[in-house]
Parts: structure tokens; C-alpha cells; sequence
């Protein structure tokens, strides 16, 4: 990612701020895929082939703002995710978990 935005001198547009906007807006285009949609027609999505391509194109748009907005900031995003899960393993230990926690 970092080598097609420099091709193509979006490095000055490529704040920190800037990507945080543009992951937001692309999130909110996935969401809009899901939006109306009852629980059993989301789940079903990807079996058709034009809303599949919709889904698979904007997690797209997701992930590359992601590690764009990494590789600015200089975060390691295998890491930072490793370190989440291991936060949230001892905050949600397995086993049965109470409803009403």
C-alpha cells in the first residue's frame, strides 16, 4: 500500500487524520451493505454474487486505510492485534460466560 500511494504522490494527503476519515467512511459503506437487511439475509449476503462483490470490494477499502494508517503512524499491525487478543483473553477468559455480565 505504501508503494502505490507514494506511485502516485498521496503521501501529502496521507495524514494521520485524513485516513482515520477515509477508514471511517469506507467502514460506514460496508455498513450500508448490512443496513437494512433482517439477520438472516445478512448472513446469506455473500451468496449472491453482486452483493459478495460489494462486501469483498469495501472490506477492501477497510483493510488498505488500515495499513495505510499503520504505516504512517508506525504501528505493526500483527502486533498491535496479538497484544488486543492477549488484553482481551485475560479480560474474557473461556469457559461459560454469565448473560448478564
Amino acid at each position: 500500500m505504501a508503494r502505490f500511494a507514494a506511485a502516485r504522490e498521496w503521501g501529502q494527503y496521507h495524514t494521520p487524520k485524513n485516513l482515520a476519515a477515509a477508514l471511517s467512511v469506507e467502514a460506514s459503506e460496508l455498513l450500508e451493505i448490512f443496513q437494512w437487511l433482517t439477520p438472516e439475509q445478512a448472513a446469506a449476503v455473500m451468496d449472491d454474487p453482486d452483493s459478495a462483490f460489494r462486501v469483498r470490494d469495501e472490506v477492501a477499502d477497510v483493510l488498505a486505510y488500515t495499513l495505510q494508517l499503520c504505516e504512517v503512524l508506525g504501528i505493526d499491525a500483527l502486533e498491535a492485534l496479538a497484544a488486543k487478543i492477549d488484553r482481551n483473553e485475560r479480560r474474557f477468559p473461556a469457559g461459560p460466560y454469565p448473560l448478564d455480565r
